[in-house]
């Protein structure tokens, strides 16, 4: 079982610095994922997913790569100096959402486990002058924060990827504060994933 988990991670983690580093993406015509028959625009696409133009904008093909598959800083509720994780952060579009939010007062903190996710992140808060986010590099099963130290966690369609997502919701109990919430856009499968998919990279993590 730990070869799997291996094996899924190692997927997850080149289909995303792919991604990262634009030579790849599950928005082209040929994607397992692409929501219709012909390629969409990265703002269409968010606007299917409930977010406002002017939120879309920011950071263009930058820090907002159309990897989501809903919008769960908007229905997080967020606060002035509240403190935010978002677990599997990607290029940083939702933290750096979450860090406009919460004030200069509050913290954001991005995890993911893809390097280059992460660096491309750290140099998309720079160009937006996101100064209260931050990135760490880490599993999301295995989260780099104190207990009891976040307000809100958000995810944005990446506990779906966890080859342990019992372990994801363990770990985010344990860094929630007590009366903290929980933000989700996610998907769900009804059955388990044939061989075919499991055996397409770019299936699996898309």
């Amino acid at each position: 079982m730990d070869s799997d988990n291996t094996r899924i991670r190692q997927i997850v983690v080149k289909s995303y610095s792919e991604v990262a580093r634009g030579s790849l993406s599950f928005l082209a015509p040929s994607s397992c994922c692409a929501p219709g028959a012909d390629s969409i625009s990265l703002l269409e696409a968010g606007r299917r997913l409930g977010y406002a133009d002017e939120e879309l904008k920011i950071g263009l093909g930058e820090a907002n790569l159309g990897l989501g598959c809903g919008n769960p800083q908007g229905i997080a509720d967020l606060k002035e100096g509240e403190t935010v994780l978002d677990l599997g952060s990607g290029a940083g579009f939702d933290a750096i959402l979450c860090s406009m939010k919460v004030g200069k007062g509050g913290r954001v903190i991005g995890v993911d486990m893809t390097p280059d996710m992460v660096t491309k992140a750290a140099e998309n808060a720079g160009r937006l002058n996101a100064a209260n986010v931050e990135f760490r590099q880490s599993e999301i099963e295995h989260l780099p924060l104190e207990d009891n130290s976040v307000d809100v966690i958000i995810s944005n369609c990446v506990i779906n990827l966890s080859p342990d997502k019992q372990a994801v919701f363990r770990e985010a109990y344990r860094v929630l504060k007590p009366g903290g919430r929980i933000a989700i856009s996610d998907i769900l499968k009804r059955a388990e994933f044939s061989k075919e998919i499991l055996g397409h990279e770019h299936a699996y993590s898309g």
